[in-house]
């Protein structure tokens, strides 16, 4: 007979570690949310530090699994949903936090994220094929969803030099009814680079 929380009783001591990861990319979107309340820029800040913590924790999991000999295919969906969360949804919100609130802004956003998405799915299918005989992928195709930590980056010091809001740096353009931050434009770049098919990066 099953008990209470059978399912957590189960996770192996990495699940825990990509459950850490997932913490911090949905506390990095409530302090999103609590600075477009308040207006609070530490707050924000606060959001921002959550990322390179993800980024760690989302480093440590793999390890602690081949430490532990403990791989699962739960855990790899597990992994994959947590860093759609850290890397994908809170750079994002983080980003529209920032002043990168135009609609083309919206939809180069959704773009991001929907590329992180696409990015995991096509990671999770493949992964079996691409390590052939091994345990091990060789390489990645397409820039690893982490990779957006540097996006993070750049908010941050946007954020800690007050360039917020309506002095978000590179301005504002309109095109047709909406308006376009161009700084939003890294976040496109981001998303086709997780993409693509040719880009072929070794896997460490």
């Amino acid at each position: 007979m099953k008990r209470h929380f059978s399912m957590l009783r189960e996770f192996h001591l990495a699940d825990w570690f990509t459950l850490a990861n997932a913490f911090c990319g949905t506390g990095a979107i409530f302090a999103a949310m609590r600075f477009l309340q308040e207006g609070v820029v530490r707050d924000l800040l606060t959001g921002m530090a959550l990322i390179p913590l993800a980024f760690i924790f989302d480093a440590l999991d793999g390890r602690v699994a081949r430490w532990r000999k403990s791989a699962s295919t739960l855990g790899r969906e597990l992994d994959s949903l947590a860093d759609v969360i850290s890397f994908g949804v809170a750079p994002a919100a983080l980003a529209y936090a920032c002043g990168l609130q135009g609609g083309w802004d919206w939809v180069v956003l959704s773009w991001f994220v929907g590329c992180g998405v696409s990015r995991l799915a096509r990671y999770n299918v493949t992964a079996e094929q691409l390590a052939g005989d091994g345990d091990k992928v060789p390489y990645f195709e397409g820039t690893p969803i982490p990779t957006s930590l540097v996006l993070v980056i750049v908010l941050a010091l946007a954020a800690m030099r007050g360039a917020l809001g309506r002095d978000v740096w590179l301005g504002v353009v309109q095109l047709g009814p909406w308006q376009l931050h161009p700084l939003v434009l890294l976040f496109a770049l981001s998303g086709s680079l997780m993409i693509s098919k040719t880009l072929r990066i070794p896997k460490p």
